[in-house]
């Protein structure tokens, strides 16, 4: 059984997903979002958002954001340019496919490679 509050406790670090669950060939993850990410896509993978606290804006490129609050998730579709932006602290779960990038086709010093998630 895993616990998403007590899995959230455990992140010490910001847009830094921790795997915590799989399923057949998804990770589940939790992290903690604050302040604005990066713009990019999944250019062959759906990426779900659960929010477990907070508010999280996803803004999406040619379509109206996304404003999720504790208990909504939404679903990104491949392909699609987003940016999540947290103007307070966030806890999210997140599943994806284990081939997902964090940062999709783009690549920051805010990139973590799924090595430093799976722990």
């Amino acid at each position: 059984m895993t616990n998403f509050a007590k899995e959230l406790e455990k992140v010490t670090e910001y847009w830094t997903p921790r795997v915590v669950g799989e399923v057949n060939d998804h990770y589940v993850k939790v992290a903690k979002l604050k302040g604005e990410f990066v713009w990019h896509a999944h250019e062959n993978e759906d990426e779900l958002f659960f929010i477990v606290y907070g508010t999280l804006r996803i803004q999406l490129e040619d379509r109206d954001e996304v404003v999720l609050e504790q208990g909504d998730f939404f679903t990104v579709p491949k392909g699609v340019r987003h940016n999540p932006v947290a103007e307070e602290e966030v806890g999210v779960v997140l599943i994806e496919t284990k081939s997902t990038l964090h940062t999709g086709d783009v690549v920051t010093d805010r990139t973590v490679p799924v090595e430093r998630q799976v722990r």
